[in-house]
């Protein structure tokens, strides 16, 4: 949605210094999908950080959480089920709201629990391919 997404891109500048306004930003979801879950604000926030920086993000990386107006992550819905799925899938690492940190570790992925853009944002240039 154009409107999230300004917001995101406002979140972005105003709590990571990181301004988009002098460019054209566009978001498209592989194969048509529409994106309506504040879940997905983290990923897109840090897939316009990637792009801006020229760092690619690994593609072991699953990211999920809203993104509030504060620059604070605020947790999804069913954030076990979902990390379960992932690795599933063949992720292996995860940047998440510390309220969907699981209380178990899941074998062969490592998680990295965020309350701040800035913080999931040192997380991703930690992460980053260069």
């Amino acid at each position: 949605e154009q409107h999230r997404l300004a917001m995101l891109l406002a979140v972005l500048h105003r709590h990571a210094g990181i301004a988009c306004f002098d460019q054209d930003v566009f978001l498209n979801a592989v194969g048509g999908v529409k994106i309506s879950e504040p879940a997905a604000d983290l990923a897109v926030l840090l897939a316009i950080y990637s792009s801006m920086r020229n760092k690619a993000l690994p593609k072991s990386l699953v990211v999920f959480g809203e993104v509030g107006l504060a620059g604070e992550i605020r947790p999804s819905p069913k954030g076990q089920e979902r990390l379960k799925e992932a690795a599933k899938l063949g992720f292996r690492q995860a940047i998440i709201p510390r309220a969907n940190l699981p209380k178990n570790k899941l074998a062969d992925m490592q998680i990295i629990a965020v309350e701040r853009i800035d913080e999931a944002i040192n997380a991703a240039q930690s992460l980053s391919i260069s």
